[in-house]
């Protein structure tokens, strides 16, 4: 309640150099490439992948990953559900502003939950969100298991975790599809360009695949 009541002090500024302005200065459309998948998926490794490819073409980017944030921004958050849900609510909150900043933010995060993901879209316009399924079957991920936390879950070491024992809701209708156990890393940088271009987010180039 206390929340509640201060909010009605708090009014919102308004800027003199807007997001447009800033669009139109970076000569890119501004977005949120939302990678979710399983842990082992090879969501970081695909947009690490991608933000170097923006970069050769001078595209103005920023990477949020998991392991990252939880460094800082959201370290005193733990992995129960609702800090789960915490941790989903905020990297919405400043994929938001990397948006209106004028920059491509690129998000490399499990979440798991529909519902999360459908509240990070609903922060941005409705183009500006894209949401990008890595799809890895659980056993693949098992198999890499890069970090070993899949071992750790099984052993009962990791509780809360998601494909062992805690869900995965997968999306339903992604802007962009990425089934990595049949596709190498280049192909699926292919994929997420291609869809950049297409849909005007940034130009293409004479080197690019025809689309």
């Amino acid at each position: 309640m206390k929340n509640h009541e201060s909010n009605k002090n708090i009014i919102w500024h308004q800027q003199n150099i807007t997001k447009e302005k800033r669009e139109y200065l970076l000569a890119q459309k501004p977005c949120i490439l939302w990678f979710t998948g399983l842990s082992g998926s090879g969501k970081s490794t695909i947009a690490n992948a991608v933000e170097k490819e923006l970069y050769k073409r001078n595209c103005k980017t920023y990477l949020l990953d998991g392991d990252n944030v939880r460094h800082g921004l959201n370290k005193d958050l733990g992995f129960t559900e609702i800090d789960r849900i915490e941790n989903i609510r905020r990297i919405g909150e400043v994929s938001k502003l990397f948006v209106d900043s004028g920059l491509i933010v690129l998000t490399a995060f499990i979440s798991p939950f529909k519902s999360d993901r459908q509240i990070a879209r609903s922060l941005v316009g409705y183009d500006e969100f894209i949401e990008v399924f890595v799809d890895t079957p659980l056993s693949v991920c098992e198999k890499r298991d890069p970090k070993g936390l899949y071992k750790k879950a099984r052993d009962g070491a990791i509780k809360n975790f998601t494909g062992i024992d805690s869900p995965y809701e997968s999306p339903v209708n992604p802007q962009v599809h990425l089934k990595t156990a049949n596709s190498s890393i280049e192909n699926c940088v292919e994929i997420i360009l291609n869809h950049l271009i297409k849909f005007g987010y940034i130009k293409g180039n004479e080197n690019d695949y025809a689309i």
